[in-house]
């Protein structure tokens, strides 16, 4: 989904159907793995892809060939793409 567009972790707990907690531990596993970034925007922190190390490229590519086999990806791509952040998250 991040390759699709920069999303915030509610937009991504809202898509997945898991808590931002949940989220946000992934989020973090991904950044220190070097396969996402971020970027504040205002209230938001977006998240998209990121290649910050030689392996980043690869791992990107298998992922990328396997989610066009798989349904499930196919669905949470479809449901990113018409999410609405200002209808899924709540501002503090």
């Amino acid at each position: 989904m991040l390759e699709k567009k920069k999303m915030c972790v509610c937009e991504l707990a809202s898509v997945l159907g898991i808590s931002q907690p949940s989220v946000s531990r992934h989020l973090k596993k991904l950044k220190k793995a070097g396969l996402i970034d971020y970027e504040q925007e205002g209230f938001w922190t977006n998240y998209y892809l990121g290649y910050r190390n030689e392996y980043s490229k690869e791992i990107l590519l298998l992922l990328r060939n396997w989610e066009n086999d798989n349904n499930r990806v196919k669905k949470d791509l479809e449901k990113a793409s018409i999410t609405d952040r200002s209808k899924v998250c709540s501002k503090k």
